[in-house]
């Protein structure tokens, strides 16, 4: 009688874990020892390296120093605008400021002896409390915009929607900020009498004494034109009524500051236009300002510095010589008849091709953590050294670009090899993949193509791995292009992985079942 081991059984599983352990062992050893391979992944590796410091090596314009070469940031390490006219008193403790907006109007220039008249969509004009002058502190203010109604906003992420409507004479806004401890709560009326919340901010940390006041600030204004978007310098001003005060306040005059000395890179004062204030009959205030209160968006496109995944520009390079090793890697043995060989060593093919696909991606995975790992820091200091901005990224952000990067060239190897497994033929595998990952990255991100047709390039074909670098956030708050060409992608990082794997694992599947159905 023969015995049949129950393949559930310990001793089983054992077996076959230590038969493919030997089988990945085989393949790694066959890889190495085949030198023209061993050196296109040298290659891929430098390649990546020598084309990211290449594609950002441009000299900074205007001779800038390195003095200029960073960000404000927010509570958050998010690089920030924060230029903004502020007229301002000292608050200590508890307390709360009351005022009727009466007007928020602007002008933008739109070239030469051209202006446009109204506020922008996201000027700003309303009531403010700041831990300091100092740009990136902790603040919570409650305002109204041009465009978006009545708003509260804190830290410079966070936004909060309140009653839209514009802000007229015949339909002025109360606003109201009340401080308790760490706590901020903003209000609106239309008549003065009736309150409505806005918003609730909570500031861990917040000094006793900060400043507080009226402030107004306004971004440029965007315009399209049919040689693409552009942005103009834009003012606003707001008129506002005697502030009510409560609590700790000082006895001191007002003051006026334009915080930043500049409108950041959001704004820019028109060419007869500086931001300042003064005061009306009846103790009110009218303020003028530009810039923003808000997160930086952009990146080179946008000419306001480099991200970190703008380092990594040589990673299609990269990828390229990446996609052929992994085709290379079966086709080679099928060309050369050495697949028979394998599989008579070992009769589970899918064993075989796992082992394969296995080392294939491992190999790809540490090429592309190694090249973003000595890439980028050096990319950083090179850039901060010439006088470029860089925007600043959390440490884990920055670790889930570098392993996002070897994820990136893992899955476009496997996939290469599993298109290879299926074709059997190096050139048309080899270009088939990089026609459905580099050139749709490439096409998506140079703006030739029309921002939808890009976006959804980005979307469906394996180009979408791409979006695991991506560290610039939007923010439905701030007025950009937000755009593939400017380093935007419409898929969130992992999504975008998640369908290049997709289409790898699709691919290896295939090549699984074909192998199985015939012969080798």
């Amino acid at each position: 009688m023969t015995a049949t081991l129950n393949p559930r059984h310990p001793a089983t599983r054992c077996a076959e874990r230590s038969g493919f352990l030997r089988t990945l062992h085989a393949e790694w050893t066959k890889f190495r020892t085949v030198r023209g391979w061993v050196l296109a992944i040298a290659g891929a590796l430098l390649v990546t390296i020598v084309a990211g410091l290449l594609g950002t090596a441009a000299p900074a314009p205007g001779g800038r120093g390195a003095d200029s070469a960073s960000y404000p940031k927010g509570p958050g390490g998010e690089a920030v605008n924060d230029s903004f006219h502020f007229v301002h008193r000292t608050l200590t403790g508890d307390g709360a400021l009351t005022v009727c907006l009466r007007s928020l109007t602007g002008v933008a220039d739109t070239g030469i002896g051209k202006t446009a008249q109204g506020a922008q969509p996201w000027a700003k004009a309303g009531i403010i409390m700041k831990e300091s002058l100092t740009q990136g502190s902790p603040y919570a203010a409650v305002m109204a915009t041009g465009g978006h109604g009545v708003r509260m906003q804190y830290d410079y992420t966070h936004d909060m929607a309140g009653p839209s409507g514009k802000v007229t004479h015949e339909s002025p806004r109360w606003l109201r900020l009340v401080r308790s401890g760490d706590s901020l709560i903003g209000y609106m009326s239309t008549d003065g009498s009736h309150w409505a919340k806005v918003g609730h901010a909570k500031l861990p940390g917040l000094a006793r004494t900060v400043q507080a006041g009226l402030f107004v600030t306004s971004p440029e204004a965007k315009q399209d034109t049919a040689a693409g978007t552009g942005f103009s310098p834009a003012v606003a001003t707001g008129t506002f009524g005697r502030p009510v005060l409560s609590g700790g306040w000082s006895q001191s005059a007002w003051s006026g500051t334009q915080v930043g000395g500049d409108a950041g890179t959001s704004g820019s004062y028109t060419n007869t236009t500086e931001g300042g204030f003064s005061q009306t009959d009846g103790g009110g205030f009218t303020v003028t300002g530009a810039g923003d209160i808000a997160p930086v968006v952009g990146g080179p496109a946008m000419g306001v510095g480099f991200s970190v995944e703008n380092f990594l520009v040589g990673t299609f390079a990269g990828l390229i010589m990446v996609i052929a090793v992994g085709a290379v890697f079966i086709t080679g043995e099928y060309r050369r008849g050495l697949l028979r060989t394998t599989m008579a060593a070992t009769p589970l093919r899918h064993r075989v091709l796992g082992a394969k696909a296995l080392v294939a991606g491992g190999v790809a995975f540490t090429i592309g953590l190694v090249a973003a790992a000595i890439t980028i820091p050096i990319g950083e200091r090179s850039a901060r050294g010439r006088g470029f901005h860089v925007f600043p990224v959390t440490s884990a952000t920055e670790a889930r670009v570098m392993v996002g990067t070897g994820l990136l060239c893992a899955a476009a190897a496997v996939l290469a090899f599993g298109v290879g497994a299926l074709l059997r033929r190096s050139g048309t595998a080899v270009a088939l993949v990089i026609a459905s990952i580099v050139l749709p990255f490439l096409l998506a991100t140079s703006g030739v193509l029309p921002p939808g047709v890009s976006e959804w390039l980005l979307r469906v074909t394996p180009a979408a791995g791409f979006a695991i670098q991506q560290t610039l956030p939007q923010y439905a708050q701030v007025l950009s292009v937000y755009e593939p060409s400017t380093g935007y992608y419409p898929l969130a990082p992992w999504a975008g992985l998640a369908v290049l794997c997709g289409y790898a694992a699709l691919a290896f599947g295939l090549a699984v079942v074909r192998l199985r159905g015939r012969d080798v």
